[in-house]
């Protein structure tokens, strides 16, 4: 049966001006994606330095030294200098591609802990403490062999809460991890990220 809106022998494909289409040859495909991911290539290392870590630093630095850092506060743990010390060489070797030179490297880290402090926080309706808090502070010396600009001489604070009722003695082996990782980010991002 012929149907009265179609008075001609036209296909559907026909009547909507369908035209055929072009098939791309696997050849062409790969030629294609070879292209791509050349020109996102370029389009990444044109535009400045970068790494996927987060680091800014130049194409020309290639070392590092991170000087044992010093206790010149009272209070706190003995090893206290030595651990951030070794966390932070670790966290610079985990997230770049520097290699740690004993001395006389491209980027110079020394530091100091100059507080260590607890205070209190969170004061209740009575004026008490509702908690107290551990406050960790290191002054930090950074410089840049290759880039003066870079260099700076900062101060860096993190610290970790507690409750009122009990003493530091019973929460330092639990909030010194947190406070130093912290520090560390804090210190690797203003050196090596540039934040």
């Amino acid at each position: 049966m012929k149907n009265k809106y179609n008075k001609t022998n036209e296909t559907p494909a026909m009547r909507f001006n369908i035209k055929n289409t072009t098939i791309i040859s696997p050849a062409t495909k790969r030629f294609l994606m070879v292209v791509f991911i050349l020109n996102s290539s370029f389009l990444i290392s044109g535009c400045g330095v970068y790494s996927f870590t987060g680091t800014s630093l130049s194409p020309d630095i290639k070392t590092f030294t991170i000087v044992n850092f010093n206790m010149a506060t009272a209070g706190g743990p003995s090893d206290l200098p030595q651990r951030l010390t070794e966390q932070l060489k670790e966290y610079f070797q985990k997230n770049t591609s520097l290699t740690l030179q004993q001395n006389g490297g491209d980027l110079l880290l020394e530091g100091t802990i100059t507080g260590y402090d607890v205070l209190a926080a969170a004061p209740t309706a009575n004026d008490q403490a509702g908690l107290n808090r551990l406050n960790v502070t290191v002054q930090v010396r950074f410089t840049n062999a290759q880039d003066e600009t870079k260099n700076f001489d900062q101060s860096f604070t993190y610290y970790a809460d507690f409750p009122q009722d009990q003493t530091l003695n019973q929460n330092e082996s639990r909030l010194l991890p947190t406070i130093q990782e912290n520090l560390v980010q804090q210190i690797f991002n203003k050196s090596a990220a540039d934040w």
